[in-house]
């Protein structure tokens, strides 16, 4: 066996991200995998598969333990995409093993990155407006609204429709590698807009374990899976994950967020075969155009253009670069005294 230390290295980044995020697994390791290694489409999905049905049972059991989870969703998705993400394999399997196939293949991830970076956004911009919605109450001293319903409540299910979306997650799945959480749980948040936040990320783990498992078992089968490289990635992921799990609390996750976008967005852009003055010109855009956008959606909702980490650290370092004139020897301003008087005992007695 063969490892690789690039490999493990890369692992491990795309593991912190996992654990910092939630998401971007396959979205992310089977694009790196393409564009920076070299690595042939198929083996890329078949082996990012292999690697998510092993990281992807450790958060679903944690939820398992809380009690976060909606095992009748569950049933109804897998019911889908279980079977739906094996045929993904063996559909890639009868377009053949030549360079067409490839290509297709590389077109396939393109679009599923583009969606999965779109969903991304859709979810960051949901967030945004229930932070609004509950600035609004404070600020108006009501009380502040669940943009939820209580995760007792009952959920009313759509069997039809649920089993649609994992039908057709779990075929993108089994092709691309790509939509086990970022575009299933897009579809999970139109159709149930009253599932509580933290019942909505578990029940999207834990239906994300049979259909990873289910892909991963019909590309070790049928697909091109290759033993070196997949245990490369394992050595870096699993530490990477676990790490990213403990930084999650202190980084600013909406940031990382946008900023996995922009990396799904530009993987996206030179897997469908844009030449590099277009891929530049359309980032460069997005980079400039975007914050602009998002600074006038934060403020039609109530809530500061610029967040929290930004002004806070912008105050700070002025703070820092304005010499106290007490401490420097320098005249005070007007109408601030030189000198603080002291109300000590001592001094007051006479």
């Amino acid at each position: 066996m063969d490892l690789q230390l690039s490999l493990v290295l890369a692992g491990f980044a795309i593991g912190v991200v996992v654990g910092m995020t939630g998401m971007g697994g396959g979205a992310l390791m089977t694009p790196v995998l393409v564009i920076f290694f070299g690595v042939p489409p198929l083996a890329a999905v078949s082996s990012d598969l292999v690697v998510s049905a092993v990281m992807k049972p450790v958060g679903g059991l944690v939820h398992l333990r809380r009690g976060t989870v909606n095992l009748r969703l569950v049933a109804l998705l897998c019911l889908g995409s279980v079977p739906s993400a094996f045929c993904g394999v063996l559909v890639s399997r009868a377009l053949g093993s030549g360079t067409g196939v490839q290509e297709w293949t590389k077109l396939a991830l393109g679009v599923a990155l583009v969606l999965a970076a779109t969903g991304l956004i859709v979810r960051a911009y949901q967030d945004l407006v229930a932070r609004g919605r509950r600035a609004a109450d404070r600020a108006a001293g009501r009380p502040v609204r669940e943009t939820v319903a209580p995760s007792t409540a009952p959920l009313r299910l759509r069997p039809v429709s649920t089993v649609i979306v994992g039908v057709v997650g779990g075929l993108v799945v089994g092709m691309t590698s790509v939509g086990s959480g970022s575009l299933i749980i897009i579809a999970l948040l139109a159709l149930y807009p009253a599932l509580n936040p933290r019942s909505l990320v578990g029940t999207d783990l834990v239906q994300a374990v049979p259909l990873v498992t289910s892909a991963a078992l019909g590309h070790l089968l049928f697909g091109d899976f290759q033993l070196d490289l997949t245990t490369s990635l394992l050595i870096g992921c699993l530490p990477g994950v676990y790490l990213g799990a403990r930084l999650s609390s202190r980084a600013p996750g909406g940031l990382v967020r946008r900023a996995l976008a922009l990396v799904l967005l530009a993987s996206a852009l030179k897997l469908l075969g844009l030449p590099n003055l277009a891929t530049v010109s359309v980032l460069g855009a997005v980079v400039v155009v975007g914050p602009l956008l998002w600074m006038t959606a934060r403020a039609r909702h109530g809530l500061p253009a610029r967040p929290r980490i930004l002004t806070g650290a912008r105050a700070r370092a002025r703070r820092d670069r304005t010499p106290d004139p007490r401490q420097s020897g320098d005249p005070p301003p007007p109408g601030v005294p030189s000198e603080v008087p002291d109300s000590s005992p001592a001094k007051t007695a006479h």
